[in-house]
């Protein structure tokens, strides 16, 4: 009994501290992509948006998000004007998300801004909709 609940308790304190685990440049991540046969969710965001914060913070700190995140993809954080990425992934505003097969198409039109846990996993509906893994 003490052993189930030492092992209970371990289980839910490695959950609560999930983090994602970055990749490091676009190429990375898309070589991770595919060899794991992942999609890549790239998030743009700049030094200086308050709501790229806020999304990091709040949304991409979500225990659903980052099991969500963590189980399907391979992310990867860019800022804008600084890392290299494919200047074909525009972003008129920040934070801009790209859900990216492993050729570097986007699956859905990119997301931008803040969006909630919510409402962010509703756009990964979106994308497992469109990839046929999801029906409503």
């Amino acid at each position: 009994m003490i052993k189930t609940l030492i092992l209970l308790f371990a289980t839910l304190f490695s959950l609560y501290g999930a983090e994602l685990e970055w990749a490091q440049s676009y190429e990375e991540a898309m070589e991770k992509a595919s060899k794991q046969k992942k999609n890549v969710m790239l998030l743009i965001t700049t030094e200086t948006c308050r709501w790229c914060r806020k999304l990091e913070s709040t949304t991409l700190k979500d225990e659903d998000v980052v099991a969500r995140l963590s189980r399907d993809y391979i992310v990867l954080h860019v800022t804008r004007d600084v890392d290299d990425y494919p200047l074909a992934l525009e972003t008129n505003g920040v934070p801009t998300t790209y859900f990216l097969d492993t050729r570097g198409e986007a699956i859905i039109k990119r997301v931008t801004g803040y969006w909630n846990a919510e409402d962010y996993l509703s756009y990964l509906d979106d994308v497992d909709y469109k990839l046929g893994r999801k029906t409503y």
